[in-house]
């Protein structure tokens, strides 16, 4: 049941005001003592021509109570509603077991296609811990978009073109070793990438050599194309071990260079827009009247730069996807080059543009540390997932309670963790990296979630054999009790609000609080405990049933697997 439009239809039928109006109005006091919904009569006081506290008073007359409202209140200027416990436990635990892993879920996207472009690492590089931000938020939105109905397709946008790929041919050819390389390609591929940088420091005429390769490659040359196709062919299958390791899968792998055929056609129409203007050989879009730098279309020797290829790829998605959003989840940093090509695709009178959304996230710090692809200074993601993995394995032998597949439960608490402690805040915000704060199994983190959880089935397979399944909910109203089941039927709130505001940290806020609120119940409301009333018990069982089922959802909304046993 939706109790707030059922208490916004019985203030709708004791006053004047549409239901809209008092939707918009109703409020969830911040103390429960206070009511489960309050409404502001003071909009209502200049047409009754009567004083809030007043109002609140003669509508508290009139509504009274029945089955799902237990009584209102008149507080100074506010109607309080206080729902009856019984029955929103019962109606709230009962759909939330029905709906099983659905529960949250709608359908108000439905018919609606929404793109999600995360990830994106460059091939013939490594997968560095600073690609988890993007991959992390971007997996979690993308399922987020598909609980609410919407068709979602991620785009893994690679970078597999540009000037870099002039500097890596350049240096493969000078420093390369293919015997070598065939042994451990990303890491080999980057020494000789770090090399060019450190020569070129030395000798700048490297650089006019490196943009000589990549304008052979832009024109198709069959040697260096034949490299180039060669270092993307040996960073994939590395990509997709990361990926496997993180349960993130992609509908397509269309990078860069998929879009060098379908520039020139950008180039085309913006010029017969009359976009384009020319500066200092350069042919750009002039946005100086937004009083930001103008957007590079070619540049001075007539390569293509970022700004043409995200462009040519907007442009391609609306005609293959014809999509309602299409959002980048991409490093803050990044924000001036989208609001540059936003404008562009506005200011050439595409109105589908409208539906692309710039998602940016902070960086990823090391106490000490800065990272750089050029001077060989990474952490690799793969040694982080690792290191999780086996600091979690180490933890996990310790305990008694995990006796089978200790390998499967390090790496779903290890992988957890570190999904968790990205999702955490809002993504704007900087991640310092902790390994403390990461695994800890008793603060706000991935471990103590799962452990809810894990408490939450042993529960359950300690009650085998007993059937919960029409439990009288009048014998397990409890404050505790009350609070969880509030925080049960809150899910699809939380899950449209990470949508709305594409923030994540939502849902990871909501299944920190839920997870919070179920500790609090089972510490205080005896379940499996000798003495316990057996209706009592039936009816708390059917509530950690529910528990454990949305748990399970909001952290598989966050890409979080759970564990029965920790």
């Amino acid at each position: 049941m939706d109790f707030k439009k059922y208490i916004t239809n019985i203030i709708a039928g004791v006053t004047e005001l549409d239901e809209e109006n008092i939707s918009s109005l109703l409020e969830v006091p911040p103390d429960e003592k206070m009511g489960d919904y309050a409404f502001p009569c003071f909009t209502l006081a200049k047409v009754m021509r009567k004083a809030p506290p007043l109002i609140a008073k003669e509508l508290s007359e009139k509504i009274g109570s029945d089955d799902v409202v237990d009584r209102t209140e008149a507080v100074g200027g506010y109607l309080n509603f206080f729902l009856n416990r019984a029955s929103f436990i019962a109606s709230v635990v009962g759909a939330a077991r029905e709906a099983g892993e659905a529960w949250g879920a709608s359908d108000m996207g439905n018919g609606k296609t929404v793109l999600v472009e995360y990830s994106s690492p460059n091939i013939a590089k490594p997968f560095h811990i600073g690609h988890l931000f993007s991959t992390a938020v971007g997996n979690s939105l993308a399922r987020i978009y598909k609980r609410l109905g919407y068709n979602v397709v991620s785009l893994n946008h690679l970078g597999d073109w540009g000037t870099q790929f002039g500097k890596l041919i350049c240096a493969y050819y000078r420093w390369g070793d293919k015997e070598v390389i065939e042994k451990d390609p990303i890491n080999e591929i980057l020494k000789v990438y770090v090399k060019f940088h450190e020569e070129a420091e030395k000798d700048p005429a490297l650089e006019d050599e490196a943009r000589g390769y990549f304008k052979r490659l832009e024109e198709g040359d069959a040697e260096v194309t034949a490299l180039w196709q060669y270092f993307r062919d040996v960073s994939l299958p590395e990509f997709k071990r990361i990926y496997d390791m993180l349960g993130v899968s992609f509908d397509s792998y269309n990078g860069e260079a998929f879009y060098s055929d379908k520039m020139d056609e950008v180039v085309e129409m913006l010029d017969a827009k009359g976009l384009l203007t020319e500066s200092d050989g350069a042919r750009v879009v002039d946005l100086s009247d937004l009083n930001i730098p103008p957007c590079i279309i070619l540049k001075s020797d007539g390569a293509t730069i970022y700004a043409t290829r995200d462009i040519a790829a907007a442009l391609y998605r609306h005609r293959t996807y014809n999509f309602y959003k299409n959002i980048y989840v991409v490093g803050t940093p990044q924000s001036l080059h989208f609001r540059q090509i936003f404008e562009v695709m506005k200011r050439a009178g595409w109105e589908w543009s409208e539906g692309c959304e710039f998602v940016g996230f902070g960086l990823v710090k090391f106490p000490g540390k800065a990272m750089s692809t050029r001077r060989g200074d990474v952490v690799f993601l793969e040694d982080v997932l690792n290191e999780a993995v086996e600091k979690t394995r180490a933890i996990v032998e310790e305990n008694d309670n995990v006796r089978d597949n200790k390998d499967e439960v390090a790496r779903k608490i290890g992988v957890g963790a570190i999904l968790y402690t990205f999702l955490k805040n809002s993504r704007e915000k900087d991640i310092i990296f902790s390994w403390d704060s990461m695994l800890d199994f008793e603060g706000e983190s991935g471990p103590y979630c799962q452990y809810g959880y894990a408490r939450g089935r042993s529960i359950l397979r300690r009650a085998e054999g007993i059937d919960y399944s029409d439990p009288d909910f009048s014998l397990a109203v409890s404050d505790e009790a009350y609070s969880l089941v509030k925080q049960i039927n809150s899910f699809s709130d939380a899950v449209k609000d990470a949508a709305d505001k594409n923030e994540p940290f939502y849902v990871n806020r909501y299944v920190t609080n839920l997870v919070k609120s179920f500790n609090k119940f089972y510490n205080s409301n005896p379940i499996m405990k000798e003495g316990t009333d057996a209706e009592t018990q039936k009816a708390r069982l059917a509530i950690v049933d529910a528990a454990t089922v949305v748990i399970r959802a909001a952290l598989g909304l966050l890409g979080i697997e759970t564990v029965e046993t920790m």
